[in-house]
């Protein structure tokens, strides 16, 4: 219930008798300032240098049935109040050409996650969180692992780390809710005993929630911010593989894969348009159709995966690699941003030049649809692909219509508008597609997201365990489905998985909504799902996986009603304090998976939640709320399910593929 009290000098906001917005001359809730702002990019890691040369305090209000007007100055800042589900809803009205700081009450020893994709940790108490999409990698990074001995490497704070998908939603472990409504750069503070949003302009509006549990608001986000999230069927019957290098190579090595027992539903061959040669190692030539020099009769080879029940993935951004035929094309059409002198604007990759399409261009929305989608890639028989990048949008580019500031948190949302529409106009409705980049309403429109670039190794900033904080933020922002590559990204110099990460990383997807693997971009130097030392433990992880079908299936299902299918260790005790392992978690309600993160680990340090838990594997049972030393040989992870679970005889059923 929402009640507003206005006294004196006071006006406090409550939902449920809990403040959330207390109005004092001394604290006011609305701040204007004016700040000059420039940003450096390189790469999409964005730099910006702030100077603040104007603050107008706006300490005054007048309250009126419809809301309150908060003045102070010479300025005023309109904001009308109505009840909606879960809380309140405030519409702003304010001036053009400011900045807007809010403080929204804080209570001691309260946790807040959320905040779009968040991968250093969950709780964000203590710490400022940027409101800006952008690369989430650093050429730093992996350049200081490359080159300094093993162990010298210093992980990264949450401050240096970008995120492609940030939004600007929180929820606490009070089961509070807050959402703004803008498209703006911004910085949510919270460092202090209370909490500060700063947006280069005015919010539409914020949304302020409460619910009985996380799960209550998760449901009140779904229907707030329509989730259309999904996967088809036929992803939960095995691995999605990850293969590059021509026709031949798929064939062979997912035939092969078949013949030894795997489960596969389908084979992932990014390079289907061609690769690129650089000194990071083997990526895409962004071209938008199939090299029919790699993959020669690649519709044929597409119809024989078919008949072995392997659907084909592909790739596809929003850029041209310069100078490549469809770049040309598009350049003379002006499907291309550009700068103030009407040239292209050049996004720097690695070490080449491409051009960005303008998705503000209904001529190149039509194209990127009807030809590089639909004609170039579902005509193919292509059942899926990864649609990747949307952050790297310039500010200061020219734009067919609108402001490229106001646009760029928004740009990955229309990315991937324009995928699913290009599908839901084809009437393809078993073909999906995944982003790792996002924004408010990034789960309208994209099936499942996926946690982006990681590391080939272990650590916590940006290896593999990074992906469980990631996957937790989504969840509490309102994008409830996500997934990971299966042994990472990048690899460079001593950077670069070995057989034991390959399998680390296997086992941890096997226990997730899609079971997808990357070759990395050194395919050559990393390990790969048949390996000698890794090709068996991949057959026996995707038959559990397919196994899993019924209960993955309504792990998705859920998902789409809002609940997050990845969940932290604390999402059903509500309370932060019941956290012990940041990097365990729920999937869905019945299954507790503890991935092992450390390299040369066989045995896991593991408290399990309330309840009555049965080891997957072994069958042993034992009592939530106790911690025990399990045994985790390579191949079986720690994962317990519940004794009630109306899933149990399926899960021990699962758990005899591998005995």
């Amino acid at each position: 219930m929402v009640t507003i009290h206005a006294e004196g000098q006071e006006w406090r906001l409550s939902l449920d008798g809990e403040a959330v917005i207390v109005h004092t001359p001394r604290q006011p809730f609305a701040v204007m300032i004016h700040r000059e702002k420039r940003y450096e990019a390189q790469r999409g890691t964005v730099k910006t240098t702030v100077v603040e040369t104007e603050r107008v305090a706006l300490s005054d209000y007048t309250a009126d049935d419809a809301g309150v007007t908060f003045r102070g100055g010479g300025h005023a800042l309109r904001v009308d109040v109505a009840d909606c589900e879960g809380g309140a809803e405030l519409r702003f009205t304010g001036e053009e050409g400011w900045s807007y700081q809010f403080t929204l009450r804080g209570y001691p020893g309260e946790a807040v996650f959320g905040g779009g994709e968040q991968y250093r940790q969950t709780n964000l108490r203590g710490e400022q969180v940027v409101n800006f999409v952008s690369e989430h990698i650093k050429a730093t990074t992996i350049l200081e692992k490359a080159l300094l001995p093993r162990g010298r490497y210093k992980e990264k704070p949450h401050s240096s780390i970008g995120s492609y998908s940030p939004m600007p939603v929180f929820t606490t472990d009070r089961r509070r809710l807050f959402l703004f409504d803008t498209d703006w750069d911004g910085i949510s503070d919270f460092r202090t005993d209370d909490y500060t949003f700063i947006f280069d302009r005015c919010p539409r509006g914020a949304a302020l929630l409460r619910g009985e549990s996380y799960a209550d608001l998760a449901g009140m986000l779904a229907r707030r911010i329509p989730n259309r999230q999904y996967i088809p069927d036929w992803c939960h019957d095995g691995m999605i593989l990850g293969i590059q290098g021509g026709t031949r190579a798929i064939l062979d090595k997912t035939f092969a894969m078949l013949d030894a027992g795997a489960k596969i539903c389908g084979v992932w061959s990014q390079d289907w348009s061609g690769e690129n040669r650089t000194v990071m190692g083997k990526q895409v030539w962004w071209n938008w159709e199939v090299d029919e020099k790699l993959y020669p009769d690649l519709k044929g080879a597409i119809a024989r995966l078919n008949a072995r029940g392997v659907r084909f993935l592909a790739y596809i951004n929003p850029y041209l690699v310069k100078d490549s035929r469809l770049y040309r094309y598009c350049r003379h059409k002006g499907y291309l941003i550009t700068r103030t002198d009407g040239t292209v604007y050049h996004i720097k990759s690695t070490t080449f030049d491409a051009g960005m399409l303008d998705l503000t261009n209904p001529e190149a929305v039509h194209y990127i649809k009807e030809t590089l989608i639909k004609r170039n890639m579902l005509d193919l028989g292509i059942s899926g692909w990864m649609a990747d990048f949307g952050e790297y949008l310039p500010v200061d580019c020219v734009l067919h219509d609108g402001d490229p500031a106001v646009l760029h948190n928004r740009w990955p949302v229309l990315w991937a508008k324009v995928n699913r529409e290009a599908i839901e106009e084809y009437g393809a409705k078993d073909v999906m597609f995944f982003t790792r980049s996002g924004y408010l309403g990034i789960q309208t429109y994209a099936p499942i997201m996926w946690n982006g670039d990681q590391h080939t190794d272990y650590t916590r900033d940006y290896g593999m365990p990074c992906v469980m904080p990631a996957s937790f933020s989504l969840g509490f922002s309102g994008a409830p489905m996500v997934h990971s590559d299966v042994g990472g990204f990048f690899s460079f110099g001593k950077l670069k998985r070995d057989d034991e990460l390959m399998i680390r990383w296997t086992e941890m997807n096997t226990f997730s909504l899609l079971m997808r693997s990357h070759e990395s971009i050194r395919p050559w130097a990393n390990s790969q799902f048949d390996a000698p030392g890794v090709k068996a433990h991949t057959v026996a992880l995707t038959r559990i996986h397919a196994a899993l079908k019924p209960y993955i299936a309504h792990c998705a299902a859920q998902a789409g009603e809002g609940l997050p299918a990845m969940r932290p260790d604390f999402w059903f005790a509500g309370d932060y304090r019941a956290s012990h392992d940041p990097y365990s978690y729920f999937l869905g309600d019945d299954l507790y998976v503890c991935p092992v993160i450390r390299r040369g680990e066989h045995r896991r340090q593991v408290h399990l939640p309330e309840g009555e838990w049965v080891h997957f594997w072994s069958g042993t049972e034992y009592p939530g709320g106790t911690e025990h030393m399990i045994a985790a040989p390579l191949g079986k992870i720690p994962v317990f399910y519940r004794k009630s679970s109306p899933f149990a005889p399926l899960f021990r059923e699962a758990a005899g593929i591998h005995k």
